[in-house]
């Protein structure tokens, strides 16, 4: 993994061949539907100029408020949001993955989604978060219904890589990460809105470095910044050392990942092979 610009002004030369360049965006998010996409276009502006080949934004990125996410903050696929999403990719040529929030289907309550775009603007993918966060005093559910938790992995392929998307409290499920790898990813995508509180932000670290050991895996997590969330954004090696690390202000990062550490390192560790037991949904 190597770190090529840390600046919204970097311009960089075009990733090697086999090497996907991958663009952080670590912002903040408010109900503001409108500013939301102004920060949209701000983060393809940093991905193009540093050239890159893939665009992350956090959890929740159409419209996130901290007393929680519902109905009223949910837009179709066809709306505005995603439809920003798919020109800018298709403009600049940055696939991107971002939270979205679609409408429910009982009309009560949304779903915590995350978009997967191609380079070409088209719909690669949408994950419909299994795990809601119903934990540390929240109640996710009550405003969010879950997705199906035997849906088919949701993966993207991008020069040497596979990359497989989760979100925020999926982390602290082991079994999501074994079930993408299970499906080809080698790099598993973790766009989170991370409530921040006693040892949470150890928690994020200690979880996406053990999803990147246990899985021979790089793991990206990368955490919404502003209040009452931990931003702390890490990216971190197949073998479990931590490539990217930010703090909570609001930034951008680019790195460039090269399948042939990756490929080096499951040769050392061959453990995806040694092991005995299978993930089978348990439809819950």
């Amino acid at each position: 993994m190597t770190d090529t610009a840390d600046t919204a002004d970097a311009t960089e030369p075009g990733a090697p061949a086999g090497v996907v360049r991958v663009t952080v965006a670590q912002v903040a998010v408010s109900d503001d539907h409108g500013a939301n996409r102004q920060t949209v276009l701000d983060a393809f502006k940093v991905a193009a100029r540093a050239k890159a080949n893939l665009l992350v934004l956090p959890e929740y990125a159409s419209a996130y408020d901290p007393r929680g996410v519902g109905p009223e903050h949910a837009e179709e696929l066809d709306g505005p949001f995603v439809t920003l999403l798919r020109a800018r990719a298709r403009k600049h040529g940055v696939a991107v993955i971002a939270g979205v929030t679609l409408p429910g289907s009982d009309g009560v309550r949304a779903v915590n989604a995350l978009v997967v775009v191609d380079d070409a603007g088209e719909i690669a993918g949408v994950y419909r978060k299994v795990h809601l966060y119903d934990a540390f005093g929240y109640q996710e559910s009550d405003l969010l219904e879950p997705g199906p938790a035997d849906a088919e992995p949701v993966t993207l392929r991008l020069g040497g890589f596979t990359f497989g998307v989760l979100t925020c409290y999926d982390l602290r499920f082991p079994e999501s990460a074994r079930r993408l790898v299970d499906a080809g990813a080698d790099v598993l995508v973790y766009p989170a809105a991370w409530v921040a509180g006693p040892l949470k932000a150890d928690h994020w670290r200690t979880l996406l470095q053990a999803r990147a050991i246990e899985n021979t895996a790089v793991t990206i997590g990368v955490g919404m910044t502003g209040k009452g969330v931990t931003g702390r954004t890490l990216l971190v090696g197949p073998d479990g050392v931590v490539g990217l690390e930010m703090g909570e202000e609001q930034a951008y990062r680019t790195v460039d990942l090269d399948p042939a550490p990756l490929a080096a390192i499951r040769r050392t560790n061959p453990s995806l092979v040694n092991r005995r037991y299978a993930v089978v949904p348990t439809g819950v």
